[in-house]
């Protein structure tokens, strides 16, 4: 029996040891990482926690829904059983109908036919890190193992003692400035998340410094479940002229060969992105984004 959950409902205990015992298992579904991303998540729990699914929701206007935070890719269903695409069905019939509008995404191993949604495939990019350096970097495109060496030439420096608020900084003062979606309360949850995940041992945050010693590009990865997950970054204008970014995937992908994890790049559906993580002879991997809209005539006009 799937049963839906209030937040304080919820036993976060056993939540996350299903999700830590998932064959699909995922850093985003953690108790703790929806309370930062979205501090009043609900769920759905089958019978005693054999799965899961949560459900992150706002209301507006006095109208409930469903959304997709910033900082979690894949949501979806998480199962310690066999998890068939009729379990999956199953899971979102179970989504209360309080909830007017869902914009929600499965992960990977998710497979529905439920015709009530409207479904969009959606592109991820992996690289499995277990082979050695030497391997992995075979299969670099020739234009990364330019990058890369033009980036060394150019004498960019990796570092792993990084303060990741001048990575944020960097990211504010160029790219930052162009996305109007990107709030105050967004840099917020994005540092509350970050500080927790490296005072737990599971964040790496890699800087790249020019030859003047001055921060020029950054990420952070967190570690979980068996996949690294390259889950922010920031580049200045002279990062993207000297190659920054390819060292620094090159860097990570090297400290990291011959692990039993995957690296996550987690996207992307921009064709130019997604060429520079392929470059790495990555693959690529499909996850499904639902949509349904049952918000009334009224609400819908003044929504478009």
């Amino acid at each position: 029996m799937i049963q839906y959950l209030e937040n304080y409902q919820i036993n976060k205990q056993k939540w996350d040891a299903c999700v830590a015992k998932s064959f699909n298992g995922i850093i985003y579904a953690y108790s703790w990482y929806l309370g930062i991303v979205s501090p009043d998540w609900k769920g759905l729990v089958e019978d005693d926690y054999i799965s899961v699914m949560p459900l992150c929701s706002r209301k507006k206007i006095g109208i409930s829904y469903l959304f997709q935070p910033f900082f979690t890719q894949q949501h979806g269903v998480f199962s310690t059983a066999r998890l068939t695409e009729d379990k999956t069905n199953e899971f979102l019939s179970s989504i209360p109908t309080i909830f007017k509008l869902i914009e929600i995404n499965l992960n990977t191993f998710n497979k529905t036919s439920d015709t009530s949604f409207t479904i969009e495939k959606k592109s991820n990019i992996e690289l499995d890190l277990i082979e050695s350096y030497e391997n992995i970097a075979k299969n670099y495109s020739q234009n990364h193992q330019r990058n890369i060496k033009k980036a060394r030439q150019n004498g960019l420096v990796i570092s792993y003692q990084v303060n990741i608020q001048d990575v944020i900084s960097v990211f504010k003062d160029n790219r930052g400035k162009n996305l109007e979606t990107f709030k105050k309360k967004d840099y917020e949850t994005l540092t509350k998340l970050i500080e927790h995940c490296t005072n737990c041992g599971i964040g790496h945050t890699v800087g790249v410094f020019n030859s003047d010693k001055t921060l020029c590009a950054g990420a952070f990865f967190i570690e979980s479940n068996n996949k690294v997950i390259f889950i922010f970054s920031s580049t200045n204008k002279e990062a993207k002229e000297k190659s920054a970014m390819f060292l620094l995937l090159d860097s990570f992908i090297k400290e990291n060969s011959q692990k039993n994890i995957t690296l996550d790049f987690e996207g992307s559906n921009d064709e130019n992105l997604a060429r520079f993580y392929k470059g790495f002879g990555s693959k690529e991997c499909v996850y499904l984004q639902l949509r349904r809209n049952r918000l009334p005539f009224l609400i819908n006009w003044l929504k478009k």
